[in-house]
């Protein structure tokens, strides 16, 4: 829904209702265009109204990154700590990667790796590390997102209670599960969908949540914004404003741009082949049909199901467990509960000849659709099926192990934290061997 008011506008009467509503304020930055745009809105506004109250400026650091973030961030500090309760975190947690089937995670900072770390410990007060770590909620290795969520309830008791909002810069074109965060929600703060509860006092926001990747820029440059000078060599290099990302390479959104660290920092890049397990291998494949980036086909003489047999065979048999886990649910919710889907794609299901049946109305669902279970075994493939892809088929568990998807994302599945512990476990168990 468009407005005749202009999103920098929004902003600022975004920004008026936050400093209005809330008594303690927190900003996340990553060292990116978009949470580095807000934070220099957010301080901007602070003093054009003089406004004295101190914020928060939170910046989670995964240890493997360009050099030029680094001195965004350093000179970002500089600027603004002095003024701000700052918190540069440089703590070991557990990171999801996607580089290979023998790490689902890897864990920036990690003391025992101290010797391969990607660069050296960042310096100053502000500094969060194992030797000046004021975080009683900290437990070694923690999830990453984890750490983040729960650095706003204990940032909410350092301020001595009232509301407290942390700020961070999602945008909704940015993807469609981003989108769908913000719009799918049934509520929000006072009626503000860009307002999440997260736990009792505490929110967070997404006051640039309407912004493009253009409004980015365009703010930047009106309001003489400092930035990444990495966006300057991404664009040299001929990146597409929407493919630059300013990510730590062994996430999960990062496996078709590792590649570009060997052309625009290649010390840094030596660095990290020797850090992560199939960080070279990625580089080379990642946006190939290896890595299922492209359009995949089959073997010869393999069905989908027979490939992902295949697939599972060759894998350690702690990854492999996992894929068996995660494939045997889906396969089970099919069968006895199903998704909800509207009645032309149930149509189109049943035309194409798929054996289903109707099991009453989703639960997961705002229209009330109807739910559908497959009967007997899974699809080889769903390719001729347009109206959707979210039905089960051994194809989608195939294409999983090609990403080295160990969440399962293409199949809809979330993170599980039962499977990080215990993968923890394992790696402590065997690090020595």
């Amino acid at each position: 829904m468009y407005r005749d008011i202009h999103v920098y506008d929004a902003l600022q009467e975004r920004l008026a209702f936050i400093f209005e509503e809330f008594d303690n304020i927190y900003m996340s930055f990553s060292g990116g265009k978009d949470s580095g745009l807000l934070l220099n809105a957010v301080m901007d506004y602070k003093h054009r109204h003089g406004i004295d109250k101190r914020i928060g400026l939170f910046h989670q650091d995964f240890e493997a990154q360009y050099q030029l973030t680094t001195e965004y961030v350093q000179r970002t500090f500089d600027t603004y700590a002095a003024d701000m309760d700052a918190y540069w975190v440089c703590l070991p947690i557990a990171c999801k990667t996607p580089l290979s089937n023998y790490e689902i995670y890897w864990h920036p900072w990690d003391p025992d790796k101290q010797d391969i770390w990607v660069r050296e410990m960042p310096k100053g007060s502000y500094v969060i590390n194992l030797d000046n770590n004021p975080f009683d909620f900290y437990t070694r290795n923690m999830d990453q997102e984890d750490l983040y969520r729960q650095f706003g309830r204990w940032y909410h008791q350092q301020c001595g209670g009232g509301k407290t909002i942390g700020l961070v810069g999602l945008r909704a074109d940015e993807s469609l599960h981003r989108y769908s965060a913000i719009v799918n929600k049934r509520d929000g703060y006072d009626g503000r969908k860009w307002i999440t509860k997260q736990f009792s006092g505490v929110w967070s926001a997404s006051p640039i949540y309407d912004w493009t990747v253009r409004d980015i820029w365009a703010g930047n440059g009106k309001h003489g914004y400092d930035y990444n000078r990495l966006y300057d060599l991404y664009y040299k290099a001929g990146l597409s404003l929407e493919d630059m990302r300013v990510a730590s390479p062994f996430n999960e959104w990062a496996k078709t741009s590792l590649n570009i660290y060997r052309v625009i920092e290649p010390q840094t890049w030596a660095k990290l082949v020797g850090r992560v397990q199939g960080a070279n291998f990625t580089a080379i494949y990642g946006g190939t049909k290896a890595m299922a980036y492209r359009e995949i086909t089959l073997p010869p003489g393999h069905t989908w199901k027979s490939y992902t047999e295949f697939l599972l065979s060759t894998l350690p048999p702690e990854i492999r467990d996992n894929y068996l886990a995660k494939f045997k649910t889906s396969l089970e919710f099919w069968a006895k509960t199903g998704g909800g889907f509207a009645e032309e794609v149930i149509k189109e299901i049943e035309e194409c000849g798929y054996r289903i049946r109707r099991n009453g109305v989703s639960n997961y669902t705002k229209d009330q659709k109807t739910r559908i279970v497959f009967d007997g075994e899974a699809p080889d493939h769903t390719d001729d099926v347009k109206g959707t892809i979210d039905i089960p088929s051994w194809k989608r568990m195939c294409i999983c192990i090609l990403k080295n998807d160990h969440m399962c994302r293409h199949m809809g599945f979330g993170p599980n934290k039962e499977q990080k512990q215990k993968i923890e476990l394992l790696r402590q168990k065997y690090k020595n061997i």
